[in-house]
């Protein structure tokens, strides 16, 4: 009988987490499939029981739900110390992770680079940005994290203090900001398809010392990475981290090792189609 995994999000049509994960159970020869399905805040209690009543294997969980699915299921520790979740596993209830900081961190030594003693500017205060900050704070980098609203950025540095060196404040000094720090990461849905002509920060307010990290991954190159080429600065694309988390949830999963090159050509060959 065929495993059925999935992601569930709203918005979810973007998703390419289906094309990357049916790509690995091909590859591997594995009786599953994942399939994307659209669930709302007011549902998503009901769709995380529905798929453990199902058989479901696993499921992804993607904006807006990452921080109210964690009150449903039982959270590992380092899901619980971030306060989100992006996987959850079945096999022996229902149990949460957050594998976002992971992949954010494989990304970026990918690319050779090292976050110690870095100064990283962190765009956003949501689901996605929290696993990144403990991670990132965690390996020893010092945090700045802004957000549109300054109270709720200042809240995560708040609870990111707890393990490392983080500040919090809105988007108001973020031309100055930008020229201070070592790594810039958008953890914003800004730029995202189809809104793929706008960024937060332009290549007049960069530095060409700067790395550029976005995790919006269609389009895969973003108006805020083409602005970051421009200035001259290294570029990592969304691809990175989506691959490199999805990795970690398929091994989850499965309990095997995620066969990666081949997730991430079925993305990149998704995306350019």
């Amino acid at each position: 009988m065929k495993t059925v995994y999935g992601v569930i999000g709203d918005p979810i049509e973007h998703s390419l987490s289906p094309v990357m994960h049916n790509a690995a159970f091909r590859h591997l020869g594995m009786d599953c499939v994942y399939y994307a399905f659209r669930v709302t805040l007011e549902d998503v209690r009901d769709a995380i029981l529905g798929a453990k009543a199902l058989g479901f294997g696993g499921l992804n969980v993607t904006i807006p739900l990452k921080e109210r699915a964690l009150e449903i299921v039982n959270a590992d520790p380092i899901a619980e110390e971030i306060g989100a979740i992006n996987t959850i596993d079945f096999k022996d209830g229902i149990i949460g992770y957050n594998t976002d900081g992971i992949g954010a961190k494989r990304a970026l030594k990918k690319h050779n680079i090292s976050v110690k003693d870095k100064r990283v500017l962190l765009l956003g205060a949501g689901g996605a940005a929290r696993a990144i900050a403990f991670q990132l704070a965690h390996d020893g980098a010092g945090l700045i994290i802004v957000n549109r609203t300054a109270p709720r950025a200042v809240k995560l540095a708040q609870d990111v203090r707890g393990v490392g060196d983080a500040i919090g404040t809105d988007m108001g000094d973020l031309a100055t900001l930008v020229k201070k720090v070592d790594i810039l990461i958008n953890s914003t849905s800004v730029g995202m398809h189809p809104d793929v002509d706008k960024t937060l920060v332009t290549a007049d307010m960069m530095h060409p010392d700067l790395v550029v990290f976005d995790i919006v991954y269609n389009p895969i190159e973003t108006c805020l990475l083409k602005e970051a080429r421009k200035a001259g600065a290294l570029t990592i694309d969304g691809v990175n981290m989506l691959v490199h988390q999805g990795a970690e949830s398929f091994r989850i999963w499965t309990g095997r090792e995620a066969p990666v090159k081949v997730m991430e050509d079925a993305v990149r060959c998704a995306l350019k189609r």
